[in-house]
């Protein structure tokens, strides 16, 4: 098996085990306003600018360990504090060394949308990202038929939670449906995870104009981000850039500078 389909194995039986232990009620209980809205990504995108979605990741199977100690209270607030659009929250233990209660305090922590980042098989884990405070959700098509991604993104929109849909190739773009709120391309191949940018600039030019498009993962400077925003895309989710860095706030916010002096030569 590659990297994805032994994820996905250890996903389903992370997934059966909490479904034995823990009800739809149970998570519905933890969050007083599972009700509500929640904050859009969506609409954060439109404004022109090329936004920042700064991933908060102590792990990845390709590195091992990022940065494994570090509080996720001393870098969420720093992300919004310094101008990430929204921030993105790895709960994934077995491979990405996250959990699901870091979600729930960067939802106490920030005002800006925040996604669960994870690898998304079941609607259970649809509850539970609305439970613990997630704003959008990430269906990954690499590891969804293109029927349990309209069936999700159904339930999601049900539980008003958006959807960004990840596409890696363009095999995948039929995977696309109206429930869809914003489409991510990945860089990174999840069944060798080597990255190409390339892999962006290629796929947005198949994609249809109606929704916003992220570009994800192997991007760590500012010209890279100017250029893919000529290209058209909305937004840009940067997570082990930051989380390499002893202080990944300090990090950012030198980035985040950066980025706002090339924007004022380039534009």
């Amino acid at each position: 098996m590659n990297i994805l389909q032994t994820i996905i194995e250890k996903k389903k039986l992370e997934v059966a085990e909490k479904k034995s232990i823990m009800d739809i009620d149970f998570l519905k209980s933890l969050n007083k306003d599972f009700n509500g809205k929640g904050l859009s990504l969506k609409q954060c995108l439109l404004n022109g600018q090329p936004n920042i979605i700064a991933e908060f990741k102590r792990k990845s199977p390709s590195k091992g360990w990022i940065n494994q100690h570090i509080h996720i209270g001393e870098v969420v607030p720093a992300y919004e504090e310094y101008g990430a659009a929204a921030s993105s929250i790895l709960t994934d233990e077995d491979f990405f060394g996250g959990n699901i209660e870091e979600l729930k305090i960067a939802r106490l922590e920030v005002d800006i949308p925040l996604l669960r980042k994870d690898f998304i098989i079941d609607e259970f884990q649809l509850y539970e990202a609305k439970a613990y405070g997630a704003d959008v959700i990430l269906l990954i098509a690499a590891c969804l038929s293109k029927e349990q991604v309209k069936q999700l993104a159904v339930k999601a929109k049900e539980l008003n939670l958006e959807v960004l849909l990840e596409l890696h190739v363009a095999e995948e773009i039929g995977h696309i449906c109206d429930e869809a709120d914003i489409i991510g391309i990945n860089n990174r191949s999840l069944e060798t995870f080597v990255t190409d940018i390339q892999t962006s600039k290629d796929l947005i030019k198949l994609l249809p104009a109606d929704k916003p498009v992220i570009s994800e993962s192997g991007i760590s400077d500012v010209e890279t981000i100017i250029a893919l925003h000529n290209f058209g895309f909305k937004g840009f989710l940067i997570g082990e850039n930051f989380m390499k860095a002893s202080k990944p706030a300090v990090a950012f916010a030198e980035f985040m500078k950066a980025l706002k002096k090339q924007m004022k030569s380039a534009f």
